[in-house]
Order: structure tokens, then sequence, then C-alpha cells
């Protein structure tokens, strides 16, 4: 599993009901049970448990393991390399350890905070092999070279002859590729929670140990419904960027009769982050899409359709960008869809398809294309897909069968293709091959026109912040939802899609936080 994945999946356990420290709990237990076991197959007599720990959850983990070895009667160590515990589980289950005075359990808590402690531990000066030793050191934020102290750590750890655990991930590893750019543990046995990192599982065995995968608990929805952890997938912005750098798109859509449906998909992609959008629309649209927004940078084309005859100046602006977005309120027309089928040959950029261009590209020219997101509700997904039997959206149930059966209904039908589709409904459906995620925000306020093409401007400038088709697809659909029930809060079933995008930037902040 993708650590950024599993670090999703915690954070919205949180919104099933379960917690982090809960979490955390069944998570030491399970190691606790693991060391036991190894410590009983391993050693004809009991022997000291000793863990190292940092300021992350590996070593929240070991405090929480801690507790259940000493009541198994272990004598357990505790080395802890930092003082100042960013999470805050960990920190709550390290202030249980040090309530524990007076002291009745056999336990013994060592601050290293220097070299030299580190040098004069117990672990580093001996030539017992009765040891079991818990590496809670590092766990998924691990980045080029380490920490003098940590490094030496783990030079105590590997040449130390007692029996070693690693929580999770080797602390040095890359949990993502199972890399090492530096030094890492190399244990007898790595324990992982849920589900193996996908770095750990392709290592060679040497360098992992053997593999114990721990279930704690964590119910398969928390990984399949959209919540505030998907937040975690957006990047931090360098503070050294300049204009453009955090995104550029272009829109494409317009007649002589819409402009709003492109207005608003520009502007949501703007509150969704993106830098620069560029806006190409026929001239009447174009010039109503000025008056809309000065922050939108239009491009006016000849006519009053789009059409083949654009498609130079188009092509030479896609090649400025970082995605395209096609067909909000373009009209269906012979010349607009021969131009959209050109379009989606040429493009080489991400494409999200919205609208009426859902009504006109052919699908065969998208079938190989992982990065393009399509937007549709119910009734624009059997016209694209040509269902022809009475398939709904209705997955609002406590039925896993007839959960189960819709699901696979929807997945046969879209894996004709490799892109991401968003199909609209009362719960949103997001598939991509066998993937899939529901969606459960909004309201049904949402039904009134121009949050569609909202959800596609916000799709697109999601792509150009380098996230993958299918994750912006998750994203972008939670985002829409979440603003759609912000303008809810102050206007009831009467607000407009320029209300819900006026929060976009909002829900995203507090996403964030």
């Amino acid at each position: 599993m993708d650590p950024i994945d599993m670090m999703v999946t915690d954070y919205n356990c949180e919104y099933l009901g379960l917690s982090r420290l809960c979490l955390m709990e069944s998570a030491g237990k399970a190691l606790a049970e693991e060391v036991g076991k190894i410590a009983v197959y391993t050693f004809s007599k009991p022997v000291k448990v000793v863990i190292f720990t940092g300021s992350g959850g590996n070593g929240g983990d070991g405090f929480v393991a801690a507790r259940y070895l000493l009541n198994r009667g272990y004598d357990v160590d505790v080395y802890m390399l930092k003082e100042n515990i960013h999470s805050s589980q960990a920190k709550t289950n390290l202030e249980i350890l040090q309530n524990m005075k007076p002291r009745l359990s056999r336990l013994n808590i060592f601050n290293l905070r220097t070299l030299e402690d580190i040098n004069a531990c117990e672990i580093a000066n001996c030539n017992s092999n009765e040891y079991v030793i818990v590496d809670g050191l590092l766990g998924t934020g691990i980045k080029g070279k380490l920490q003098a102290n940590i490094r030496r750590a783990i030079e105590v750890i590997n040449d130390a002859e007692g029996v070693k655990i690693s929580v999770d991930v080797p602390s040095g590893m890359d949990p993502l590729t199972g890399d090492v750019v530096d030094l890492a543990v190399i244990p007898d046995y790595t324990i992982s929670f849920h589900k193996i990192k996908t770095g750990v599982r392709d290592a060679d065995e040497e360098v992992v140990g053997g593999l114990v995968t721990a279930d704690i608990g964590i119910p398969i929805e928390a990984e399949y419904f959209v919540n505030y952890g998907d937040f975690l997938r957006l990047k931090n912005r360098n503070p050294s960027s300049h204009k453009g750098n955090n995104g550029k798109l272009l829109v494409i859509g317009g007649n002589k009769d819409y402009s709003g449906a492109p207005a608003i998909a520009g502007m949501a992609a703007m509150g969704a982050g993106a830098d620069l959008v560029y806006v190409f629309a026929p001239q009447k649209a174009a010039e109503a899409i000025k008056a809309t927004s000065p922050d939108l940078i239009v491009k006016s084309l000849e006519g009053d359709k789009l059409s083949l005859s654009h498609v130079d100046e188009i092509l030479n602006l896609s090649e400025e960008v970082d995605a395209v977005l096609i067909g909000p309120g373009a009209g269906i027309d012979d010349e607009t869809s021969k131009l959209f089928n050109v379009l989606v040959a040429k493009i080489k950029k991400p494409i999200v398809l919205d609208a009426d261009a859902l009504k006109q590209v052919e699908l065969s020219l998208i079938k190989n294309r992982e990065d393009i997101i399509l937007t549709p509700h119910i009734s624009e997904f059997k016209s694209l897909f040509k269902v022809k039997d009475d398939l709904k959206l209705d997955i609002d149930s406590y039925d896993f069968k007839k959960v189960d059966e819709k699901i696979t209904k929807f997945q046969q039908i879209t894996r004709q293709i490799k892109a991401s589709i968003i199909v609209k409904g009362q719960y949103d459906l997001i598939l991509s091959g066998s993937k899939f995620r529901i969606n459960k925000s909004g309201n049904a306020g949402m039904t009134v026109g121009g949050t569609g093409d909202a959800l596609a401007g916000i799709a697109t400038s999601l792509l150009t912040q380098g996230l993958n088709s299918f994750d912006s697809a998750c994203l972008a659909i939670f985002i829409n939802g979440l603003a759609g029930e912000e303008a809810f809060k102050v206007k009831g079933n009467g607000f407009s899609a320029t209300d819900l995008v006026s929060y976009i930037a909002n829900v995203i902040k507090d996403g964030l936080c």
C-alpha cells in the first residue's frame, strides 16, 4: 500500500467515528502481541524488550506496546531519541507512561539526547543476544540524509545481537520505493498494520526480514469513502515559487448562447488553487466571460461556436498549460464535435471532459489515456457508454449485496477505457479500472445548473497541481460537495453555482488545517 494512501485511510477513519488514538491503541496492542510471539518462539526464558522511539506515530505504537508488554511480564526499556513528539496521539501515550509514578512496573524510559547518550546506552555496550529490540524511530517521512543521532541509533540497532523488529517500515527505508538513501535498520521481522507498505513489500527479505501484517480494525469503508484525509494528497507550495508554478490550465467552451459554464469552471479552478486560468471561447461568449471575472485570461475566437478553424490557436496554447478542460457551455454541433475529437487526439496534457464534450468525443480516441477525467451524471453516463438498460446510481443502502452488485455493474461498463470517471449522483461514484471510491459530500441544492461546471474546474485545477487523474477526481468531487454544503448553510436550496464557487478556497483551506 502506498504510504500516502495509508495516511489518508487513517485520517478518514476519524470521519467514521474511529479516532486515530483508537487506531494507535490497536496498533500498539497488535505490536505487543507479535513481539510476544516472536520472543516466545526465539527464547526459552524471559528477555528484556528495548523500544527505540522517534517523534512520530511509529514511536507512539511503541509507547502503547510497552504497556501491553509490561502486563505480559516483560522488562521494557524505552529509548527516546526525540522529546518533541509531533504526533498528538503518540504524545498522549507517552504521557500515560510518564504518569505511571510511583513506578510499580518494570519500565525504564531513557532520553537519548546526544550521541554520547546513545553510545552509553545498554544496547550499545552489551554482547548478549537475549534482547528483543523494537525499531520505532522513523515512519513514512524519511527524506535524504539522516540526522546524526538517528543514524547512530540505527548503527547501534544493527550492531546489536538481539532479535530486531521494525514497526511498519525499517527506519531509514523509503516506504514507497524500498530505497535506502543513507542507512536503514536491518530487522529480523517487520510488523505492518492493515496493509504492507509498497516499498517494504517489494524489498528483498534480507533488508526487511519476515513480514507480518496485523489487523488493527480499520474498516474497508475508510479506504473507499472520500473524506478530509484526502486533502493530504495536496502538495505544499514552495514559498519561492513564481506565477504559474502552481498550475496553469485552459478551459475550452462556450458559444453564442452560453457563457456562464466556462466562466464558472474557470473561477472554480482558481478557487481550487490554480495560478493561471485561460479560457478560449467564441467571441460573444468571450466578451461575457471577461465581464464576469477580471481574474480569467480570456481568448476570443472568431465566430459563434467552436470549430476546427480554432484548432491551431488552441493547440498552441495547450502546450503552455498543465491541463485542459474541454466542453462547458460548448453546445452540440458537428463542427464543435470535429474540433473536440481532434483536440483529444492531439493534446498530450491531462484533460477533463465535461458537459457537451461528453456527448461528442469518441471513446475510442481516449480509451488508453489514464490522464483523462470524465464527469457525467447518470444520463450522460448511459449515453456515453451506450447503456440500454435502466441503470441507476442507487448505492445509499446497508445491503452489501445490492451495493456490491451496483458498483460491479459500473466497473464492468467503465473498464473499456482507462480514464477516471466521476458518476454524479446522491452518492458520487469515482471509477478507474478496478479502483473505485464513493463521495457523500453535497446536498440536494446542488441540482442547480453550473455545479457540474464548478466540479470540472476543480478537477482540472487539481490535475495542474500534480495529482493523478483518479486522486484529482476523488478530491474534486469532495471539495465541490463541501462548497455546496457551505452555500446551503447560508442560502438553503436557493444558492447558485456562483455561490458554491465562492466557498471553494475556504473549504480547501479548512481541509488543509
